[in-house]
């Protein structure tokens, strides 16, 4: 199999990381883009990998960060939107105006994949999502409170978020498939790394216990399907447009499957970015 320009997002750490360095042990070429200067410096100097520093609570480095993977990468061949987590039991906006866990899950993953649109078609590109088993938990997507204005919790925020992104990979799909593009999202496990132990959620019982974290799922563990997908070939090795669970099409919240749902939410999402 050719080698494909494979970039992370959230790879200085984690499911990132760990999909990071079992993509390079299968030839590829990753690139690794992180939040945590030393952290995504860290991880690319292990791999010899290029890297990227952008941080999805400001929009405006997302769109540098698109810049400059057009400048430096004439062929992408995956784009893993990893980066995420779920954050304050207070809810709190971003310097763009937006509920911060609604924009690092989902929002800015959105904005990178069209502004890498054209170059991705090109390149008849897979984009697989990090998504969780949060969408059938606590996803309940309001397409008139997006920005959880009326109605915020820190478990509510990250669930509607990790739906919005199965929803937004089964419209992808919808768009984009016939041109190439082929799209999955995935749920990871419960696995040992830090992003939920944002307090006052209901995952900083798990995540924040040091007795039961030592129950969770190794970060490569997690990062197996997201290595699975990124490796394969749509409708070869996996069904494009679906949302997968350890390798296998997997039960989505009832809302991801509502007919004009994900259409709807790209509209709105345009427009949001639009006046951004």
């Amino acid at each position: 199999m050719p080698a494909k320009t494979i970039v992370i997002t959230g790879a200085s750490d984690g499911i990132g990381a760990s999909s990071a360095r079992q993509l390079k042990d299968l030839g590829h070429q990753v690139v690794v883009v992180g939040r945590n200067p030393e952290k995504t410096k860290a991880i690319a100097a292990e791999l010899g990998a290029e890297f990227h520093l952008t941080d999805f609570s400001d929009l405006a480095q997302v769109r540098r960060l698109a810049a400059e993977l057009l400048a430096a990468y004439p062929r992408i061949d995956v784009l893993a939107n990893n980066a995420g987590g779920i954050f304050s039991p207070i809810r709190e906006t971003t310097v763009d105006g937006f509920e911060l866990t609604f924009q690092v899950n989902y929002l800015a993953p959105f904005l990178l994949t069209q502004l890498l649109l054209d170059r991705l078609l090109d390149s008849q590109a897979t984009v697989v999502n990090t998504s969780s088993l949060a969408n059938r938990l606590y996803g309940r997507v309001d397409l008139d409170d997006l920005n959880a204005e009326r109605l915020y919790s820190p478990n509510r925020a990250y669930g509607n978020a990790k739906l919005q992104q199965i929803l937004f990979t089964r419209e992808l799909q919808k768009r984009y498939g016939s041109r190439g593009l082929s799209a999955a999202a995935f749920h990871p496990g419960i696995v040992a790394t830090s992003f939920s132990s944002s307090p006052g959620s209901s995952m900083e019982g798990v995540y924040g216990n040091k007795i039961l974290s030592k129950f969770l799922a190794s970060p490569r563990k997690g990062a197996d399907t997201l290595v699975w997908l990124a490796n394969g070939t749509a409708r070869v090795d996996w069904p494009a447009g679906e949302y997968f669970t350890r390798r296998k099409v997997s039960r989505t919240n009832p809302q991801a499957r509502r007919p004009g749902l994900s259409s709807s939410l790209w509209a709105r999402t345009e427009a949001l970015l639009k006046d951004s």
